[in-house]
């Protein structure tokens, strides 16, 4: 089970380990990226205006060395209609139950409004989380910020 974390997990901090369906009901793990940079992306939900404009950037602007896993409360079925219509190919992840579990881990779970916070991790190679920043629902993240962060710690 993954632990509950009522603050945002931090920087230099193992990440928590996890397994939720992909928008092809595909199991993914955080552990099976060993080895490899993971940016591990929280968003509120799909089809919303914000949301929207982060993971078509993520999809127009690839990010290079790093794995990428976006992850919403929505369902696996939700993930698959948004992936099909806007083309994104990097994994969708389904938060949904235990609703929200993996956010609070992470502790990025909005317990009121019941969906996650914008929140961004960047987790090395060994699992620790070398990066991360925390926005509001209501503001944007920027890819760019994920690119540097990305070769700060190459």
């Amino acid at each position: 089970m993954v632990p509950v974390n009522a603050h945002p997990a931090e920087v230099g901090a193992l990440a928590p380990d996890f397994e939720l369906q992909d928008q092809h009901g595909t199991p993914v793990s955080l552990s099976q990226f060993r080895g490899e940079n993971v940016v591990l992306v929280f968003y509120p939900l799909a089809f919303s205006g914000i949301c929207h404009g982060e993971l078509s950037a993520l999809r127009d602007q690839p990010i290079a060395g790093a794995r990428v896993l976006t992850v919403s409360v929505d369902s696996v079925f939700t993930h698959r209609a948004w992936a099909d219509r806007e083309g994104y190919t990097f994994a969708l992840l389904s938060d949904f139950w235990p609703h929200g579990q993996v956010a609070q881990a992470y502790g990025v779970f909005d317990e009121a409004k019941g969906l996650a916070r914008r929140g961004t991790f960047i987790i090395d190679g060994e699992g620790v989380i070398r990066w991360s920043v925390v926005n509001p629902i209501s503001s944007a993240r920027d890819v760019a910020d994920y690119v540097k962060a990305l070769a700060d710690i190459s």
